[in-house]
């Protein structure tokens, strides 16, 4: 097990390099450090404005190659700052990304984890009943539903909900963020909300065919010779050796929680790292763009070697070689 968790990392630090270079090649192969600079200064401003910008950056140095100092250059820098979680500061507003992501990490947190812990429990149990009236008309019916559901655009679901609960009945606020603990349920509700509405159909349509595929095992055949009820087969059986599926997204997931929702925390005003890349995506603001995609990749590569390991647990025959 040991040999398969080095190889794992090997390959994961290789994936790694791999992003922060398509990153570099992606970003300065189609832009150049002028450009850079004067999305953020304005394009109208003088050339030592631009050029005092770039040295402040670290972008005032050749891209790729420096004969007269191999390591005096852009490509260098970005591995270094990157690989030895040196930051910096955002070209947007000059503020340290350390800093940003420090303050953007709770907001996120506080409402990932809600909604991914609700989800899956929504998720699990509603396929659980489906799968427990398997080909009836309630089985039917609610695969139609779900088959609506994700057809539906989460637009739509963020229109109708802030619409019908925000500004119809009132009952949560439409948009922002406030920590205390007294209101911030309230300003959580509908941004989870649209999250389970948008996100139920396809847990459900997964999960129902998984737990319908267990359930014509040979071992789910053997308890019901031996008298066990059928609630009792899908919760201690079916449900208990379906563990390998289930584990397989939610272990991945998991990491992804402290990078947020891009589009909810937009669109709801959530000051979250969702909301910062996109930001960051607005503003040009390359520096910060690459330390969420580099994170993003990190997180990445943890929840699969994550997931794997998990799978020992989940199931002892397992081997991981």
């Amino acid at each position: 097990m040991l040999a398969y968790l080095v190889r794992r990392i090997a390959w994961g630090f290789a994936t790694v390099l791999g992003v922060l270079l398509f990153l570099f090649l992606l970003f300065f192969m189609l832009a150049t450090p002028d450009d850079i600079a004067r999305r953020a200064v304005g394009e109208k401003a003088p050339q030592t404005v631009l050029d005092q910008w770039k040295a402040n950056h670290g972008y005032d140095k050749p891209r790729m190659w420096n004969p007269e100092s191999p390591a005096d250059t852009m490509l260098f820098d970005h591995f270094r700052r990157m690989l030895t979680f040196d930051f910096g500061r955002s070209d947007a507003d000059d503020t340290p990304i350390s800093q940003r992501l420090r303050d953007g990490s709770g907001p996120s947190l506080a409402f990932t984890v809600p909604l991914f812990v609700l989800g899956l429990a929504l998720g699990v149990g509603l396929s659980l009943f489906v799968a427990f009236f398997r080909d009836t008309y309630i089985d039917r019916a609610t695969t139609v539903i779900a088959v609506l559901m994700m057809s539906v655009s989460t637009l739509l679901y963020i229109i109708g909900v802030q619409f019908l609960l925000g500004k119809l009945l009132r009952w949560f606020p439409i948009s922002g963020f406030d920590p205390s603990p007294e209101v911030i349920l309230r300003f959580l509700a509908l941004p989870v909300i649209v999250g389970l509405l948008a996100g139920v159909g396809s847990d459900l349509r997964f999960y129902r065919t998984v737990f319908i595929e267990e359930t014509s095992r040979d071992y789910v055949r053997t308890a019901r010779a031996k008298g066990c009820g059928e609630g009792r087969i899908m919760t201690h059986h079916v449900l208990r050796n379906s563990l390998i599926p289930i584990l397989t997204g939610v272990v991945m997931a998991i990491p992804f929680l402290f990078t947020g929702s891009l589009l909810l925390e937009s669109f709801f005003g959530i000051p979250g790292l969702g909301a910062m890349t996109v930001d960051a995506i607005n503003a040009n603001d390359f520096s910060t763009l690459r330390v969420m995609v580099y994170i993003g990749s990190l997180l990445f590569i943890v929840g699969q070697i994550a997931t794997d390991f998990s799978y020992t647990l989940a199931d002892p025959r397992v081997r991981l070689g």
